[in-house]
């Protein structure tokens, strides 16, 4: 009998749910099933200073008006996948950015989180690393996935330093993958699996910590140390 060949090993192929449009609650945001409510301060939060170099990386924006931002919420709320939600920070009060699950495939247990905006005033921000979180969490922990996948342009590099903070790990470049805005795009693709989502979580979890911040707002310690030793794929 000739022998087998190599194969991946055996796992649940149980089906994993959909994510539903439902609310996320944080300690420093929530996350709202976006809607055409938020769309009049999402244009508020556009018009931020800096906030125009925000839209280079994705495939549409910055819009001319805040009724072009309304067709556009409008039509972006109405998918399945990618399905978005908007950022609403306790600090703030507004919707300052969104993001979104999306190449969502039940079959495989494979989920993306992508689609990122974020404002200014939310950028670099507490509020800005718990809505990712929220969102990693709920694919992982409660809906039970095994791959969560994050990709970004290979030319953005604040793109690629955040999936390192956050435990990603880097899988390769799809090359001349896309065209947006005319330009054509290279993809980093990077992951976190299953087996490694606990540690990528308690770490994350550490830093977001009540514990870990001062009176005046800041970190104690960074995302590696607060409360971990250092691990190699996260960057600070």
């Amino acid at each position: 009998m000739p022998d087998s060949p190599p194969l991946g090993p055996e796992v649940d192929p149980t089906p994993r749910p959909l994510p539903a449009r439902t609310a996320h609650r944080g300690a420093s945001l929530d996350l709202e099933p976006l809607h055409t409510r938020h769309a009049a301060e999402l244009w508020q939060a556009s018009q931020a200073p800096g906030a125009e170099p925000g839209w280079a990386y994705l495939g549409y924006g910055p819009f001319a008006d805040e009724e072009a931002m309304r067709r556009h919420v409008a039509a972006f709320a109405a998918q399945h996948d990618p399905i978005a939600w908007a950022v609403r920070p306790h600090r703030t009060g507004t919707a300052d950015g969104w993001l979104t699950l999306m190449e969502i495939f039940p079959a495989d247990s494979a989920i993306e989180i992508g689609h990122i905006w974020f404002s200014p005033r939310l950028q670099r921000t507490r509020a800005a690393t718990e809505a990712m979180f929220l969102l990693m969490r709920h694919a992982m922990d409660e809906l039970g996935y095994r791959r969560l996948v994050w990709k970004c342009h290979a030319m953005n590099q604040p793109s690629r330093d955040a999936a390192a903070r956050l435990g990603f790990r880097y899988e390769g470049t799809l090359r001349a993958v896309k065209v947006v805005k005319g330009r054509l795009r290279d993809t980093a693709q990077f992951s976190i699996l299953a087996d490694e989502w606990p540690a990528r979580r308690d770490a994350i979890a550490t830093w977001l910590d009540e514990a870990n911040w001062d009176g005046e707002g800041r970190p104690k310690a960074s995302m590696a140390r607060a409360g971990h030793p250092p691990l190699p794929w996260l960057a600070g």
